[in-house]
């Protein structure tokens, strides 16, 4: 390989992780911590080569996350450790279909690693057993986002506020999917108004509304 080949293959890998950096800190500026099963705010896993958490469009995740909620038995996507504790909660659920426990790790773990359409079904089965759970609710909601179906996304998103009107994270994706997915700007800044109220110091529902400045202006 000649010295001209070298720098092109260099400035190629830099620019990698110069894109890999900007994909992060659009996801950063939209997605609030996940939580987990007891309200503590734990980071998304990173999607490979990022560095960083979230990946795709802005959510929140598993947990209500505003997408993001969930604390089921995780750690770092990948690997055997992983590997492990999915035949560990797989062969709980051949005993018990209905293990709670279960369903919602696995649903995470599918959550973590974007398989969207096992993550659906993990934590749909979940709700068939605790329908009321709102973090598992807006957890589904983002799944159905992920996958294109912003209608259900949202019903999901507006049921899971209807329950719980302090629940600031299904509130977030509902903007999220308004304004984002939907174009329905009005209805996304009517949203954002109430959530801005709902948490006033919160730094990611003021990115939330920075980004979606950006949208609004970026189509008008």
């Amino acid at each position: 390989m000649n010295k001209d080949n070298t720098i092109a293959l260099l400035f190629g890998v830099l620019l990698g992780f110069v894109a890999a950096y900007l994909v992060f800190e659009a996801m950063q500026s939209r997605q609030p911590p996940r939580l987990s099963a007891g309200g503590v705010a734990e980071a998304p896993a990173a999607p490979e080569g990022a560095g960083g958490v979230g990946a795709g469009a802005p959510t929140a995740g598993p947990g209500g996350g505003a997408g993001g909620v969930g604390g089921a038995p995780g750690g770092a996507p990948g690997g055997a450790p992983m590997l492990g504790q999915v035949r560990a909660l797989e062969a709980r659920l051949e005993k018990d279909p209905k293990d709670l426990e279960a369903l919602r790790g696995l649903g995470n773990m599918n959550f973590d690693i974007q398989s969207w359409a096992k993550a659906r079904d993990y934590f749909a089965r979940y709700l068939e057993v605790r329908p009321n759970d709102v973090d598992v609710m807006t957890d589904l909601g983002v799944t159905y986002r992920e996958l294109g179906q912003f209608d259900r996304a949202l019903d999901l998103f507006q049921q899971a506020h209807r329950l719980a009107p302090e629940h600031w994270q299904s509130l977030y994706n509902t903007v999220v999917v308004l304004g984002f997915n939907l174009k329905k700007y009005p209805d996304a800044q009517a949203a954002l108004e109430e959530l801005r109220k709902m948490q006033p110091n919160n730094a990611d529902v003021e990115r939330l509304a920075t980004e979606l400045d950006k949208q609004r202006k970026a189509a008008a």
